[in-house]
């Protein structure tokens, strides 16, 4: 059996200031390897649990919770410790009342919210891709790693509600003028706006939004944001 490539520790100094960790306690710490999310964008399982939520206090309590099987992450057991946990990802686990969902706050691209039971079998899913595959069906690429075959009238930049795990398009938020969308990346991560004009991408430039803040308005790249809703949020993201 093969072994998958990447390292399994990176530097402390390193790692992204949303994971949370103290820097000099130790050297290394777990990191994510190859997965649904971008490394620089992602959480490990473990870290998550001993680092992020404090719910347990050592590595040890952590591999044991995620031995046992007793996290989910977007409905689906996960039993690594290295899964990256991303953007809009849902993580229950087992014999604990809340559960969460990781979006974008505080200028931080990562940050646990509690949700509702309700909430739990709904995401948020941005549209990265669509292309025609074999007897002419439609399938859908995602942020977050998943494919789904859907006639579903979405476009790169759109974003889908997805029901989770049973995979299926709930809805479909069009990327357009009066919708609104949150600052996925950069120090005005987890605000939320209208957009009010749609400039498009040139060879140079990527395709950009005006966004109307509370006090103001920016320019920001689409790729650096989500449309969560079209008067409202879709679904709960503070």
């Amino acid at each position: 059996m093969t072994n998958i490539s990447g390292s399994k520790k990176l530097k402390r100094q390193m790692a992204p200031l949303f994971w949370g960790i103290t820097r000099k306690e130790k050297r290394f710490v777990t990191t994510t390897r190859p997965g649904p999310h971008p490394k620089n964008m992602s959480i490990p399982l473990a870290v998550f649990l001993r680092d992020t939520l404090k719910i347990v206090s050592t590595m040890r309590e952590a591999k044991s919770a995620i031995y046992s099987q007793s996290v989910k992450v977007d409905g689906i057991v996960r039993k690594s410790l290295h899964h990256g946990i991303g953007l809009m990802d849902v993580v229950e686990l087992k014999n604990v009342d809340d559960t969460y969902r990781m979006v974008p706050g505080g200028g931080m691209p990562l940050v646990p919210i509690k949700i509702s039971p309700e909430e739990k079998t709904k995401k948020l899913c941005r549209v990265k891709s669509k292309s025609t595959i074999k007897g002419g069906k439609i399938q859908i690429g995602f942020h977050d790693g998943r494919t789904i075959i859907s006639d579903a009238d979405a476009r790169p930049g759109d974003t889908c509600v997805v029901q989770i795990p049973d995979q299926k398009i709930i809805d479909v938020i069009a990327l357009e003028v009066g919708a609104q969308i949150i600052v996925t990346k950069g120090t005005n991560a987890g605000q939320t706006g209208t957009i009010e004009k749609i400039e498009p991408g040139t060879f140079i430039l990527q395709r950009r939004v005006l966004v109307a803040l509370e006090d103001r308005s920016i320019e920001i790249q689409t790729d650096n944001t989500m449309v969560v809703g079209k008067d409202k949020p879709a679904i709960q993201i503070r």
